[in-house]
């Protein structure tokens, strides 16, 4: 055969970043990035260069494997595919249709891989629908959602910005390329600020660094706001005009007073006072950007809608230089809510976190392990989990694998042996992004995109033609009537206007609509008032404060325990547990750690390298300690890379104390006590 190249959207993350993948003898040799793509414009990171790697790699799963009393055996897919219908049925008939479940992780791709899930669990009846959005992106999402009415984030128009503000978040590690976009606006004359525990990638990069006490983020917007609006430093039409309880907020506000704010969060009245000031001079081209690191703690939707808040104080909403909201493609909806809305079979976790599922249709993960292991409110016997892997990124994992085992049928679609696979009763070899097509919409940069079938293997199927064959074999076929892949992308996309045939001639991709200011001029906001909401009647209807009031930390509360632990940043040549296997990545990072401030790793005679006991009250974890710069990390707070097999901080990450409104778990904000291993006399130790 001869050396082809073909043009796609990497998916080694979720960034969809332009490749040319280079075949020879139908088998992937190499790739490169895709010069003419708007968003990496020919660049690929670490993971994206190593997808051959993963591709080609010798432990994949590439047969579909049942679990035996002599281990796994490999079978044939028809026979999986007809032993996991009959088990379900089983289920199903002995403990009703709720019994089974579906449960989506980022692995194999979101957009149609989850529209996909979702329509399977209400064409077969059940309600319950479970997703790695029980623990990232859904926070942030309400939180702009209650303001906005946005369906999506407001994107930071970072090359137009004078401030460019990034909360809780490090783009370089999670998503290079939007670095690219934050250095052009640096180089535009914008000032950076980042706002972390955590001296970060991208807090080396800013002009202003400002260190936080994890959790805190709310306290901190607050006392901003308390200046913004008692000095008359924000934009007062657009308040006025558009927006909805700003004396409410104002009111509120009012309480947090500077001293009260410094003691709380760490930061001194000066940098609060000095941020203050630069939003107001740089207002209304100022750009917020709000990562995962205000997400996981008790209060994360309030401090996620308080940081929120100032985009609208400061008429930076959709203006430029500002937050631009963003317009999606008009691609087709594949999931049943409406036909099947289900609602009144009680998916898991409804009546717990009932915002949750209003807003997502999203069952929540944490309550399904105690579902399954109590069987209350109602048996939940048997799912299907596709590229997720709970078992090691999910709080409190040692729950979570007793309750996976503990299932009547358990079925994995997965490309390796994972530590969740490795609970299954079958798993399914599953496509890579190579090995399937579907339509993308990239709404940063409001681009359309459809990915080819670059090589296919046998027995390996794609999401589709699983979820279809499946399906037909319990009756409900009727809701997946395409005949594969294809047939559905032209389905997805006859609202748009553009056909499959288009996209193709584009591999670059289509910009569907040209970028738009100050839409909220043209049209009210999605929002019940349809303005801006600094005071959520949503919320308030629900019976939940309508401001975004402040809870301090738990962990502030524990002297048992006192250091506080954060967890999930990301190192850049993984996602979470993914990419471990990869021998040059493992190579580079073979083991977990933790960051440690080197007083506090002085106090505890502890040395770099040396291995330390952690300890919250669910249990304790031993890892190796790295002693950082005084400068790199808040003095009582230590950082636990998460998701290595062997020393794996979720062990004593917590699973039962939630945001009351998203149901997100503790995991940047959890007591902890350390203790020294190696040598005698070594004690938990408070800090000052």
């Amino acid at each position: 055969m001869a050396k082809e190249i073909v043009k796609t959207l990497c998916r080694m993350c979720d960034n969809r970043c332009g490749m040319h993948v280079f075949l020879e003898e139908g088998k992937v040799t190499g790739v490169e990035g895709n010069p003419d793509h708007p968003w990496n414009w020919g660049r690929l990171c670490s993971k994206g260069k190593a997808a051959p790697d993963i591709i080609n790699a010798p432990d994949r799963i590439l047969k579909p494997l049942k679990k035996t009393p002599q281990g796994w055996q490999e079978i044939g897919l028809e026979q999986a595919l007809d032993e996991i219908a009959d088990k379900i049925r089983q289920i199903q008939a002995q403990y009703g249709k709720r019994a089974m479940s579906a449960w989506k992780g980022e692995a194999l791709g979101f957009n149609q891989e989850e529209e996909m899930v979702r329509r399977f669990c209400h064409a077969i009846g059940t309600p319950n629908y479970f997703s790695n959005d029980s623990q990232c992106f859904v926070c942030r999402y309400m939180a702009y959602r209650f303001l906005y009415g946005t369906g999506a984030y407001p994107f930071p128009d970072y090359a137009n910005a004078k401030c460019i503000v990034i909360w809780g978040a490090n783009p370089p590690a999670a998503h290079p390329f939007m670095t690219r976009m934050v250095m052009e606006g640096k180089q535009n004359g914008a000032r950076i600020v980042a706002v972390d525990p955590r001296l970060s990638m991208i807090a080396r990069q800013a002009h202003d660094f400002i260190p936080i006490l994890p959790g805190t983020d709310g306290a901190l917007a607050l006392g901003l706001i308390k200046i913004l609006t008692e000095k008359g430093w924000y934009d007062h039409d657009f308040v006025e005009k558009h927006a909805y309880g700003f004396e409410e907020l104002q009111s509120y506000a009012a309480r947090f007073d500077l001293d009260y704010v410094e003691e709380e969060t760490g930061v001194s009245r000066e940098a609060i006072e000095k941020l203050a000031l630069l939003l107001y001079k740089s207002s209304p081209h100022v750009s917020i950007y709000i990562g995962n690191g205000t997400e996981h703690h008790v209060n994360g939707v309030n401090n996620s809608r308080a940081i929120a808040s100032l985009i609208g104080l400061l008429g930076a909403l959709d203006r430029k230089g500002g937050s631009r909201v963003l317009e999606g493609a008009g691609v087709r909806d594949m999931t049943l809510y409406e036909e099947i809305p289900l609602s009144h079979l009680d998916p898991i976790g409804a009546d717990k976190f009932p915002v949750l599922y209003d807003q997502r249709h999203e069952c929540h993960t944490m309550t399904a392990m105690d579902a399954i292991l109590s069987g209350d409110p109602y048996p939940l016997r048997g799912m299907i989990l596709t590229g997720a892997n709970p078992a090691s990124t999910n709080p409190n994992v040692a729950k979570v694998k007793k309750a996976l085992a503990s299932l009547d049928l358990f079925v994995v679609r997965e490309l390796f042996m994972t530590e969740t696979a490795e609970l299954a009763h079958y798993i399914l070899p599953s496509a890579t992004f190579m090995e399937r097509t579907e339509v993308f919409c990239h709404a940063p940069i409001h681009l359309l995109n459809l990915t080819p079938k670059v090589f296919s293997l046998p027995e390996v199927q794609d999401g589709y033609d699983f979820w279809h064959d499946l399906a037909h074999r319990l009756g409900a076929g009727e809701y997946f009537p395409w005949k594969d892949a294809e047939e559905l992308n032209a389905w997805l996309l006859e609202p748009t206007g553009y056909t499959v045939e288009d996209l193709r001639a584009h591999p670059e991709g289509i910009v569907y609509q040209p970028h738009r200011y100050e839409k909220w001029k043209e049209a009210p906001l999605a929002t019940p008032t349809g303005k801006v909401e600094f005071f959520s009647t949503y919320l308030k209807d629900f019976g939940m404060k309508g401001l975004p009031e402040y809870v301090s930390p738990s962990y502030k509360a524990d002297p048992e325990h006192p250091f506080v632990l954060t967890t999930g940043a990301r190192k850049l040549l993984f996602v979470h547990s993914r990419y471990h296997n990869i021998p040059r990545f493992h190579e580079a990072c073979p083991e977990a750690d933790l960051e440690m401030h080197p007083d506090d790793a002085a106090e505890l005679a502890i040395a770099d390298g040396e291995r330390v006991s952690i300890e919250s009250k669910i249990g304790a974890v031993e890892m190796k300690v790295r002693i950082v710069a005084e400068n790199e990390i808040i003095r009582g707070c230590v950082h636990g890379i998460h998701s290595f097999i062997r020393d794996n901080v979720n062990e004593i990450t917590i699973d039962s104390e939630n945001d009351p409104i998203s149901g997100f778990p503790l995991l940047k904000s959890i007591a902890v006590k350390i203790r020294k291993i190696k040598g005698e006399g070594s004690t938990p130790h408070q800090p000052d």
